[in-house]
């Protein structure tokens, strides 16, 4: 099993708190993302009965790459990952080069966790349609391949097309460079089985999770990826169990990413906690 922390602290204390997760042996640590947060939005978001999105609407959101190329500086092996980037909000040469660029400096560390967004205010202020955004992620998914591992690279599709272009340096995972396709839906579901080297989901029970990657196996079979591999992330409570772990790992999940630090404490007491439990589960 591997063991995943979100970066959730203030921004001073991000590199160190990135660095003594990779030292209680963490794999990996996780970004969310934003563009922007409108003043004023309809009650839409997918995972919350009352549509109101979980986190306040002027919180301190900051870009990805340049905070993980700044996490990369203080760590040598964990993994960084985004828990996601809205993909169809930018035109997909841009994602392919911070992302790329991520690599480069981490020494192949990247991890791209991606969605296709549930905020319709933020498209229309970005400029991006909004109804097509599935459709475009599919589209970029194939791009970034194209572009991190062909030279030259082209892409001709119904929603972006351009000929043949130089794209280097390629980033040192190249094409193997791990896309994780994030979401709860049917869509989602079908588009980490048919594009994606993984799923990640919102906080699951060990049941909950053992029904996605049930459907996630079916979904891959018939996309005729059945003997490939599907790395399965989900997060869960930050008071789990080792016996939680292990039930978890029997539901064929390979990553589980938590806050393992309670309300109100040190983070690097809890991550001390989730320390014990890694060595209990790896030994």
């Amino acid at each position: 099993m591997k063991f995943g922390v979100p970066l959730a602290a203030e921004l001073a204390e991000l590199p160190g708190l990135a660095s003594a997760a990779e030292a209680a042996g963490c794999e990996s640590v996780w970004v969310p993302e934003h563009l922007i947060w409108p003043a004023v939005i309809a009650p839409a978001y997918p995972y919350s009965e009352s549509g109101e999105p979980p986190v306040a609407l002027d919180v301190p959101t900051y870009d990805p790459w340049v905070l993980l190329g700044w996490i990369a500086a203080h760590t040598t092996r964990i993994r960084l990952g985004t828990s996601v980037y809205i993909l169809p909000l930018r035109d997909p040469h841009v994602t392919a080069r911070a992302v790329a660029s991520l690599d480069l400096v981490s020494g192949g560390r990247a991890v791209l966790g991606v969605g296709v967004g549930w905020l319709a205010e933020e498209f229309a202020i970005a400029g991006q349609d909004f109804a097509t955004r599935g459709a475009r992620t599919d589209e970029a998914i194939a791009i970034l391949r194209a572009l991190w591992s062909e030279a030259p690279a082209s892409y001709a599709g119904r929603h972006y097309a351009f000929p043949p272009v130089h794209f280097e340096p390629k980033p040192p995972q190249g094409a193997r460079l791990p896309i994780v396709v994030g979401g709860e839906s049917e869509p989602a579901l079908r588009r980490a089985a048919r594009l994606g080297d993984g799923w990640i989901g919102l906080r699951h029970t060990p049941e909950s999770a053992a029904r996605v990657v049930a459907r996630l196996t079916e979904l891959r079979a018939a996309a005729g990826r059945g003997d490939e591999p599907l790395e399965v992330t989900v997060g869960i409570s930050g008071s789990a169990t080792v016996e939680d772990v292990a039930r978890y790992a029997e539901a064929g999940v390979d990553r589980v990413c938590l806050r393992p630090w309670r309300k109100g404490e040190a983070p690097l007491d809890g991550l001390t906690r989730l320390s014990a439990m890694i060595e209990e589960v790896a030994g």
